[in-house]
């Protein structure tokens, strides 16, 4: 079974606004399943990465798609030096649940860092999903002011990656 992202992304769009709670979606060689319930358990999330199955919250669910090898902090304790939110800052959102890469390999340099100047359509990060590295583009021109996913970390779909100070 080929997989398109768009139709991915378009479908879990729909599921997120319907009352639709959990999601499967299995092949031969494949099977998906999308969950939008905070409350899962150890035991049946394990049981579906032991059945080759990927687990994605959709929404506010707090559980993360892929375990993470670390604990993760607090995204208030993650910058205590960042600058203030400004209102009129534009976010760059994940287009799909993955791993977050800032540079194109392990021994790049970033695609972009925090100050830079980005226009649109230029590369500002990778989402790796199913072995598959997607760059992603920016949507706006302007000032990089804070990046806020660390690097080979797992991101949903619809999170914050960085916000910019669009250009006017």
């Amino acid at each position: 079974m080929a997989i398109d992202f768009n139709q991915l992304r378009e479908l879990l769009a729909a599921i997120a606004s319907t009352d639709i709670a959990e999601l499967t979606l299995k092949s031969d060689d494949f099977e998906l399943t999308v969950r939008k319930a905070v409350g899962l358990t150890p035991t049946s999330d394990s049981a579906q990465r032991a059945n080759g199955g990927v687990a994605a919250p959709i929404g506010p669910a707090q559980i993360p798609a892929l375990p993470s090898p670390t604990p993760e902090a607090p995204a208030s304790a993650a910058a205590p030096t960042s600058p203030p939110i400004d209102k009129k800052w534009v976010e760059i959102k994940s287009p799909m649940v993955g791993t977050f890469y800032r540079a194109p390999g392990p021994d790049d340099p970033p695609f972009i860092d925090v100050g830079d100047r980005i226009r649109v359509n230029q590369a500002v990060c990778i989402i790796e999903a199913m072995k598959l590295m997607n760059e992603i583009e920016a949507e706006v021109s302007g000032q990089v002011m804070e990046i806020l996913v660390e690097n080979g970390a797992p991101v949903e779909y619809g999170q914050p990656l960085m916000r910019v100070n669009p250009e006017q």
